[in-house]
């Protein structure tokens, strides 16, 4: 169980509407921690949020858009006055798949902007606030798509690789005053986004994670940062992190084709 005066009496979570979020927000919820759940999406937001209140803790919610220049100082001003002792950040997404050269350099800000710009203002704001209170935890949800270059969503990968190297930094910087700092690498994961996508989870030999059961997996190693390769995809992760890089990238990129959605 999640100890509620390490990690409570709140928890912020952003992204935290369905998927992993949802499943963080129900964890979070069983544990006696009040929430702060953030998402863009009223629908599945507001779902989660009545789930989380029947297990007897207040939510409050953000239907808000982290993209949104104004977004960081909402979440502030909606939690002045709470103790925040978690935050899940969790609202990381390739938001535009398309060859860099050739793309809508807006649309590839937008994907810094939320795994990145945003991630650090969140973190910056609430890290402060944990330092000085002496505990705390900050969760950030990472990718292994950050260990390697891919074609189509190489700034996301980027993106991934930084937030993980970033997560290592903080948890340096944080670790003497009591605040824990866990970068959780997810693989392929089945959510509503992933079915959305359409990408193929039947394939023989795939290994699929559940939402439940890398959330659980993310709480119960907060304290063991900096980086938690979750759902068995240690080996993986440090498959891609050797070399020679041309035939990792190259076999990497093969691979994850056959994950793509069969032509109609």
């Amino acid at each position: 169980m999640l100890d509620r005066n390490e990690y409570g009496p709140w928890a912020v979570v952003a992204g935290g509407s369905e998927g992993v979020g949802a499943s963080f927000a129900r964890l979070l919820a069983d544990a006696g921690i009040n929430l702060v759940l953030i998402a863009r999406r009223p629908g599945p937001l507001n779902e989660t949020a009545e789930l989380a209140r029947a297990q007897g803790v207040e939510v409050r919610t953000l239907a808000l858009d982290l993209l949104d220049p104004a977004a960081p100082a909402a979440v502030r001003a909606a939690t002045d006055g709470l103790e925040i002792g978690l935050l899940v950040f969790n609202a990381g997404a390739n938001s535009y798949g398309h060859e860099f050269v050739t793309g809508d350099l807006d649309r590839v800000q937008d994907v810094l902007d939320l795994n990145i710009t945003a991630q650090l203002a969140l973190t910056h704001h609430f890290g402060a606030l944990m330092k000085e209170r002496g505990r705390g935890g900050i969760l950030l949800v990472g990718s292994l798509a950050g260990y390697l270059g891919q074609a189509r969503i190489s700034v996301y990968s980027a993106a991934k690789a930084f937030s993980r190297v970033f997560a290592e930094g903080l948890w340096l910087e944080l670790r003497p005053y009591g605040v824990h700092v866990l970068e959780l690498v997810l693989g392929v994961t089945r959510t509503p986004a992933t079915e959305r996508a359409g990408l193929r989870m039947d394939l023989p030999g795939l290994n699929v994670a559940e939402p439940d059961d890398i959330a659980r997996e993310g709480l119960e190693h907060l304290g063991d940062g900096p980086v938690r390769v979750a759902g068995g995809n240690a080996g993986a992760a440090e498959k891609r992190s050797g070399f020679p890089r041309a035939d990792l990238v190259l076999g990497a990129d093969e691979a994850s084709r056959r994950l793509l959605p069969k032509p109609s």
